[in-house]
């Protein structure tokens, strides 16, 4: 049986998500501990960590803008991958999948922002192209809607997309 060799994800964890005062992402501190509990674990471990940054031509996700930025709590080390992208999928258009390729990576662990955008796309397209993927189902998060909660939008993706698109674990007890 041929060995796994995984790489930790990390979907639009920006500054623009946590700047706008009367927006607060759902479990936005528990989520931020966990992604940062499981970025020291994979860096311990040797894992790669591999950061996806949206990129927009204009507005707060355009390069250079504070809000574009990686968020500060979980600053990339030097060495660490950063791949931009265009759009809600973290494959269309971008390097991702030919570094996956390059390193040998076959399971993705993915954690970040937003539930309901960029993650379930980038789940199901990872899912496409042949990857095991481990969504971590208390490590992603979104704004609450004008009909659902970002509890219940995180609830129902996790729901969604495991079992068919990814398998599901808390933090806690993924193996890195």
């Amino acid at each position: 049986m041929e060995e796994s060799k995984k790489a930790l994800i990390v979907i639009d964890v920006q500054e623009g998500m946590f700047s706008e005062p009367d927006m607060k992402l759902y479990d936005e501190e528990g989520v931020m501990n966990r992604i940062q509990g499981l970025l020291e674990r994979a860096r311990h471990a040797g894992v790669p960590v591999i950061y996806i940054q949206h990129t927009e031509d204009e507005g707060e996700y355009s390069r250079g803008v504070p809000t574009w930025e990686i968020s500060a709590r979980i600053k990339p080390l030097p060495g660490e991958t950063i791949i931009e992208k265009p759009t809600w999928d973290a494959f269309h258009r971008t390097g991702l999948h030919a570094e996956l390729e390059s390193r040998g990576i076959t399971d993705l662990i993915i954690v970040g922002m937003q539930s309901e955008f960029c993650l379930d796309t980038t789940c199901r397209r990872a899912y496409s192209l042949g990857y095991r993927s481990v969504l971590v189902q208390d490590a992603h998060s979104t704004f609450d809607s004008d009909t659902l909660s970002g509890e219940e939008i995180v609830r129902h993706h996790n729901r969604v997309l495991g079992g068919r698109f990814v398998s599901l674990s808390p933090a806690d007890e993924v193996v890195l």
